[in-house]
């Protein structure tokens, strides 16, 4: 049932007991997702959205002409920093409410029913900008490898085309159900921490010569046109940060995960700060292994890791390089489509979208939101259409990314700081910490959003132009007229079926 403006939880002190189907249904919701992912499964979700190998790889060209070895390896030192707040703020609020929806869920609860129409569309932007980003940035790197390995040539073309194969193998991976999904995130955790290892040990031992810790921590480039250095190294922040994203898949499986209240919230915190360590030695040791700079920045194979290790390596040790990003790249773009699809499917059973009816649909054998697989697919391939024709296209993908999702996460956060002592912690709390942490938390995503709606390269025209800032007025567009469509079914309802349900009823109050 759908309910008022009033935030009444807000105001309302959750229930003693733990037992989260019982709380979901305090929340409004019937659980209908299977409840079979343990802690470990959580965190991994997130832990393989952010995924080093693939945020970090995938944007390392972008980097080496945006501020160079210096902006990467400081930036990702200070974004990891800000990210932890973020993440520590947006697990306090995710504790308290542990839903699929999750963001636009906590702040529709917390800030009113346009509060959360907002945040769900933004939050759904940067979902979907994700797995275009990831399963485009595999893409590329396959091309590499089939570069590597038998001469292929890539083109826009035929990137696409890998681009799509894997979206379908993702979309088929994730019709299975939420077991197997959770099992390929824990195999992911493991690959990601090995794979980091392989790699960095590789490049430290094998090559004979290294570049010097001068160069890896003070050299500056800036290949974007623009001269003021300051904002140039801003912008080589978006490496740091596109890959610092995703951590709210924990949120989105919360329904399916055990103890969600607790689990769901650690999972946020402790795949930032593991991303955080493993991503600082995969950068350090892929700067240090660096033989030509120039010639990583032009590589025949397209991708400047694939180049750095076909110089430091050989052609063998190449391609077992490039297969373990690839496999890790695919790991996390199954796991991301898994959380876009939650947020779909939750967003649906609220009738925010065109077509609710059926992506909230859920299969009676698999108990997956199949459609909603479908859709978040198939909007990713559509984001990623302008690659075809622009070479500055995947960075405008990456921005889409961060645009959409990380205003999102700070909404809730914000609009907690604003509800001070009517917001009821869950059993993760910040305590006296929280509203230093969350104001450090809201303060830096304004300011990022702002960044990455800037221009990336100079002279701006229509090649090198930030397409990102397109798609977020779009997207806001959208969302304004649809609700004046929707805003009357739209709604997150009061607790399902429950006595409190009938009182408030009686009272008048919904």
């Amino acid at each position: 049932m759908a309910r008022t403006d009033t935030p009444l939880d807000a105001i309302r002190k959750p229930p003693p007991s733990q037992d989260e189907e019982a709380r979901l249904r305090e929340l409004g919701y019937q659980p209908v997702l299977a409840r079979r992912m343990d802690g470990f499964g959580n965190f991994a979700i997130s832990f393989s959205v952010i995924s080093v190998l693939s945020g970090c790889m995938t944007l390392y060209g972008f980097g080496l002409g945006t501020g160079g070895p210096s902006v990467m390896l400081w930036g990702w030192a200070g974004v990891g920093l800000f990210v932890l707040c973020v993440g520590l703020a947006l697990a306090e609020v995710t504790s308290a409410y542990p839903t699929s929806g999750a963001l636009y869920y906590m702040a529709d609860r917390l800030g009113g029913r346009r509060w959360g129409w907002y945040t769900g569309w933004l939050n759904l932007l940067g979902l979907l900008g994700a797995i275009a980003g990831i399963d485009y940035g595999a893409a590329l790197f396959t091309g590499a490898f089939l570069n590597l390995q038998w001469g292929f040539v890539p083109t826009p073309g035929s990137t696409f085309l890998i681009f799509l194969a894997i979206l379908l193998l993702h979309a088929g991976l994730n019709l299975f159900g939420v077991r197997l999904v959770s099992v390929l995130n824990s195999v992911s955790v493991w690959w990601h921490l090995i794979g980091v290892a392989v790699i960095v040990g590789a490049l430290a031992f094998v090559p004979d010569r290294h570049q010097s810790v001068d160069f890896v921590f003070t050299t500056f480039v800036n290949d974007t046109g623009w001269a003021n250095p300051f904002y140039v190294a801003a912008i080589g922040l978006l490496l740091a940060q596109y890959t610092f994203s995703g951590y709210d898949a924990s949120a989105h499986l919360s329904e399916e995960t055990s103890n969600a209240s607790v689990t769901a919230a650690k999972g946020i915190v402790r795949s930032i700060w593991v991303s955080w360590l493993a991503g600082f030695a995969l950068l350090a040791g892929l700067t240090f292994a660096i033989q030509d700079y120039a010639g990583t920045q032009n590589s025949a194979t397209g991708v400047p890791p694939a180049q750095i290790f076909l110089d430091a390596l050989g052609s063998g040790g190449a391609a077992a390089l490039l297969l373990v990003v690839i496999v890790a790249q695919l790991f996390c773009g199954n796991a991301e489509v898994a959380a876009a699809s939650r947020m779909v499917f939750a967003f649906s059973r609220d009738n925010a979208l065109p077509g609710s009816a059926l992506w909230r649909k859920v299969s009676g054998s698999t108990q997956t939101p199949v459609p909603a697989v479908w859709l978040a697919v198939g909007v990713a391939a559509l984001l990623a259409v302008p690659s075809l024709y622009s070479a500055t296209a995947y960075g405008a993908v990456t921005a889409i990314n961060v645009i959409g999702i990380t205003p999102a996460y700070a909404i809730p956060i914000y609009l907690r700081l604003r509800a001070g002592k009517r917001f009821v912690p869950g059993p993760w709390s910040l305590g006296r910490w929280s509203r230093p942490i969350g104001w450090i938390a809201v303060v830096w995503v304004a300011l990022v959003t702002v960044l990455f709606c800037l221009p990336q390269k100079s002279p701006v025209n229509v090649d090198t132009m930030n397409y990102a800032v397109i798609a977020l007025a779009v997207v806001l567009v959208l969302a304004s007229v649809w609700w004046y469509v929707a805003r009357r079914s739209y709604g997150t309802p009061t607790a399902y079926g429950s006595a409190r349900e009938e009182a408030e009823i009686a009272e008048g109050i919904i």
